[in-house]
């Protein structure tokens, strides 16, 4: 400890007060009024390692006029109630190591400049609702055994509660993060309601012990977060990142506006992911979905390799990129080739490209053959998306190289789904043999027309 420590015990952590060297929870009646009579609003109060009971707190907050200073209550125990409605504290405040033995109540409470709560542990229920911080706060390593209420609170420059856990129901609902909230690392017994939050909130590498509502309008991030009950993420006009989550139950995304990316995810339950306005899902490389449905998604530049059960996935309402229409000559069979506008995944594009994904050294990268059984795998719901997918899955076998005859039915009837191409061969014979009839009577006819020499007669 940082501090001249209270000189009534060696178990003592309270510091010391000036001139007794005992700190306010052993001063007699006498000099704890005259320690009091010494405080004053706006000035510093520094009560760290002191036992505090309901009493002491209520008598020294009466004597700071409930508007404290730069405040110091480091590993402070409260044994009492806290409730500190209509305080404000107009300095930093730190509480770093303190205790709650009891009800911790902040609602209502302002704090002017920074708090920090790091590693405190509160025994039974918190409530931050309505609180308003100016600058920024810290609950990093915090352990809220009970309930923890931070609903319509305000944090100026933003909140972290990095590893912090959370044992009892967390609610969220309608705070404001001002530069973002950090919960990294975070553990969440019970439920988590964190809807309509503004701001930013990362929960990188959090586990949800139970169902996690999470809804915010900046960017939000469950990256390589674990749930092992439902999942429900609700964005607007922002991005999401659940790469690499893993979740037990169901899982619900609802996109407006947004953007999300699940590569990697591991989906051990039913899973949407449903889109309004301008949606976009990036990539679902090497998900494992047993059962994933994508609605009204733009899906134009969403990766597939490596999905795990491509048939598991349910398409309906979504868009995917269109490949160009056009005719090419080139020096490989067939020398003429020609090719009609269809829906195609954005891993084809970039297979013929070339490129590498830039994130995983990793990437098995695509393939015909793994083109092919997505193609084969996926299921739209419209007939038009399902069958250019029945189309591509059968021109990656022939880009594959499974058997001539693939080149041929592509030649001839575009696989049985190009009539229009058989037509245009029908015609294109009809019209042969026609000039072919055609010439031949008309030489016929020449050699009738011929007259003949006089001298063959005799």
């Amino acid at each position: 400890m940082d501090w001249v420590t209270c000189a009534y015990s060696a178990a003592c952590t309270g510091v010391a007060s000036r001139p007794s060297g005992l700190c306010l929870a052993h001063l007699d009646p006498e000099q704890l009024g005259a320690a009091l009579a010494g405080l004053s609003p706006g000035r510093l109060l520094d009560l760290r390692g002191t036992t505090v009971t309901s009493d002491l707190l209520s008598r020294v907050l009466d004597a700071t006029g409930r508007r404290p200073g730069r405040t110091r209550l480091d590993r402070a125990r409260f044994t009492g109630d806290v409730r500190l409605s209509g305080v404000t504290f107009a300095g930093d405040v730190s509480l770093d190591g303190a205790r709650f033995d009891r009800l911790a109540s902040f609602f209502g409470a302002r704090f002017e400049g920074n708090v920090s709560l790091a590693g405190v542990r509160f025994a039974r229920e918190l409530s931050f609702h309505g609180v308003t911080v100016r600058g920024h706060a810290s609950l990093d390593r915090a352990v809220m055994s009970r309930d923890a209420l931070f609903s319509q609170a305000v944090f100026g420059h933003g909140l972290s509660c990095e590893r912090a856990r959370f044992d009892g129901y967390a609610t969220f609902d309608g705070a404001r993060l001002g530069d973002g909230g950090a919960f990294r690392g975070a553990r969440f017994g019970r439920t988590l309601s964190f809807r309509k939050v503004s701001g930013h909130a990362g929960f990188e590498a959090a586990h949800f012990a139970a169902d996690a509502y999470l809804s915010a309008t900046g960017r939000l991030s469950a990256a390589r977060a674990r749930a092992d009950g439902l999942l429900d993420v609700a964005v607007a006009r922002c991005g999401v990142d659940l790469r690499r989550v893993e979740v037990t139950g169901p899982t619900t995304v609802r996109l407006t506006d947004s953007q999300a990316d699940l590569e990697g995810a591991v989906l051990r339950g039913p899973a949407t992911v449903m889109g309004r306005g301008r949606s976009t899902l990036t990539s679902l490389r090497q998900v494992d979905a047993a059962s994933l449905e994508l609605l009204r998604l733009d899906l134009s530049a969403c990766r597939f390799a490596g999905l795990t059960h491509p048939s598991g996935v349910r398409v309906k309402e979504c868009t995917f990129a269109l490949t160009p229409r056009g005719v090419r000559v080139s020096l490989r069979w067939p020398m003429l080739r020609w090719f009609s506008r269809r829906r195609a995944l954005a891993d084809e594009r970039t297979m013929h490209t070339g490129s590498a994904h830039p994130r995983d050294p990793g990437d098995p990268g695509t393939s015909p053959d793994r083109l092919a059984a997505l193609y084969a795998g996926l299921r739209p719901a419209d007939s038009a998306t399902s069958a250019d997918f029945a189309f591509a899955a059968m021109e990656m076998r022939r880009q594959a190289g499974h058997g001539w005859w693939l080149s041929v039915s592509w030649l001839l009837c575009g696989y049985g789904m190009r009539m229009g191409r058989a037509a245009a061969w029908f015609a294109l014979l009809m019209a042969l043999m026609a000039a072919a009839v055609a010439w031949s009577s008309t030489s016929h006819a020449g050699i009738r027309a011929e007259p003949v020499h006089p001298a063959l007669h005799r």
